[in-house]
């Protein structure tokens, strides 16, 4: 396995020893990680992590977790959407590194709970998603935090699902969006760019295991197609929060996540994207396994932060 790092190489011996997670059902998969023993990592510090349920908007709740940076306030947020393929994943899977956000960018985040596929097909997902940000917006006082400096973010999924709401605020005038942070997001469900056929087995997501979630997320082919679900597919992504795009450099989603950067640049948004080398799909929330590259793509996340927060009227 060529350009890959040596922690990857001994992780991807241990998770290829696992039955591929596409021969299984949705639930097993959730059962199988959360009956994993705990790892124990080093936790930023932060002044308070508290769990809360609000509206999703149809009557139902979802659980968001709030993480709060040491220090006075009002903080600016980070509205944050952890991966997982809208079918796995939870506030555990993005923990640590949510935790690590508040910590170094000293702003107060809203991890979310949105509802998962398949019980909770597409647009369920990004529907509670935008009500997250939302109730953010308009609870940003009572969280200690600013209403206007609203920064989202998330991986995979929650990358596709950041870069979603970013659209839809944008189409309903508001809440206003300070910057979006993708983590090499999903941007397509056409599963045929170079880097689906470089890495397509072996590398953790495999090309069948990303056709697994996205077959289980959407209920049809108009879906698929549909922008809230692809929004590489979009006509007209100008007028968008300036955009942070990290992919990883073995991944099958490494090409769509530039390929949407590009297009953002194209449209006059400000980007800043860039590859981390010799890294899979899935490292931004493995804090046991690299906590030093979460902590320099964190670091990197700040420095872009606070260059647009030079422009930024607070």
């Amino acid at each position: 396995m060529v350009n890959l790092s040596p922690q990857v190489k001994a992780y991807l011996e241990a998770f290829n020893q696992m039955p591929p997670l596409q021969t299984l059902k949705p639930q097993q998969v959730r059962d199988m990680f959360a009956g994993a023993p705990p790892i124990e990592v080093e936790l930023a510090p932060l002044a308070s992590v508290e769990d809360r349920l609000i509206p999703a908007g149809d009557g139902a709740e979802i659980k968001v977790r709030i993480y709060t940076p040491e220090g006075e306030g009002p903080f600016p947020l980070f509205v944050y959407y952890h991966g997982g393929g809208w079918v796995i994943g939870d506030l555990e899977t993005a923990d640590a590194s949510c935790r690590m956000i508040a910590n170094k960018t000293e702003r107060v985040v809203v991890s979310v709970d949105y509802r998962l596929a398949p019980e909770y097909k597409f647009p369920i997902p990004v529907q509670d998603s935008y009500a997250a940000l939302q109730w953010a917006h308009d609870h940003a006082t009572s969280l200690n935090a600013k209403a206007s400096n609203i920064v989202v973010g998330g991986d995979s999924a929650g990358g596709n699902l950041s870069a979603v709401v970013s659209m839809i605020a944008r189409d309903n005038d508001g809440p206003n969006i300070s910057a979006q942070v993708l983590i090499y997001p999903v941007t397509d469900l056409q599963y045929n760019t170079h880097s689906y056929h470089e890495f397509s087995e072996g590398y953790g997501l495999d090309k069948d295991l990303m056709v697994w979630f996205g077959d289980y997320y959407i209920t049809n082919e108009f879906d698929a197609k549909n922008i809230y679900v692809a929004p590489l597919l979009a006509h007209d992504l100008s007028n968008l929060p300036p955009a942070f795009v990290v992919t990883a450099e073995c991944d099958v989603l490494r090409d769509e996540g530039m390929a949407y950067a590009k297009r953002l640049e194209e449209s006059d948004v400000q980007v800043k994207a860039y590859t981390e080398p010799g890294l899979i799909h899935g490292y931004f929330t493995n804090m046991a396994v690299f906590p030093d590259r979460i902590k320099g793509t964190i670091a990197q996340i700040e420095q872009f932060l606070n260059k647009v927060n030079e422009s930024v009227t607070i």
